[in-house]
């Protein structure tokens, strides 16, 4: 018997990560739907800057040229929920802006309210994340999680 595992016809990373991705969608559609968030619920959500279809403004590109987390909880508004991404207004440094991040380019998702967090790689990447500052949107970074929490982590990796 080998101990080389076949390349496979099917794509099951790409699969998984679509299915995370659509667990923020749903998360995020649920806040469109109410119009607020439900108890102390508040999402962290990291996303590639220079993915396709970001669209974000140019002085935050330049601040953050590789990754950005921005914090939804108390100040964001018109938050617009399609099935490739979502739209919605922050406040950075007290100056509005309005941001359109695809699923596709979100590599992390964390609600610490109840320490749960999705972690993935941005579609077509195959680095890994670098570090990078937090936006501050509107609130300090929450505290990594802790060992044994609710991360779910997807990092399949493909032979060559």
């Amino acid at each position: 018997m080998s101990d080389e595992t076949p390349d496979s016809l099917i794509p099951y990373d790409e699969i998984v990560q679509e299915a995370l991705r659509a667990v923020v969608g749903r998360v995020l559609g649920e806040v469109e739907a109410t119009g607020h968030l439900p108890g102390e619920h508040h999402f962290y959500i990291t996303f590639k800057t220079h993915a396709t279809g970001v669209d974000i403004p140019r002085h935050l590109v330049e601040r953050f040229p590789d990754e950005m987390t921005i914090v939804i909880q108390n100040r964001f508004w018109d938050l617009k929920v399609r099935e490739d991404g979502f739209e919605v207004g922050l406040s950075f440094n007290q100056a509005p802006a309005r941001l359109f991040i695809p699923f596709s380019a979100i590599t992390g998702f964390h609600d610490p309210a109840v320490n749960f967090a999705l972690q993935f790689q941005a579609q077509g990447e195959e680095a890994g994340v670098d570090a990078h500052d937090p936006a501050e949107n509107d609130a300090p970074l929450a505290e990594p999680a802790e060992e044994g929490s609710n991360v779910v982590s997807v990092d399949f990796k493909r032979k060559k």
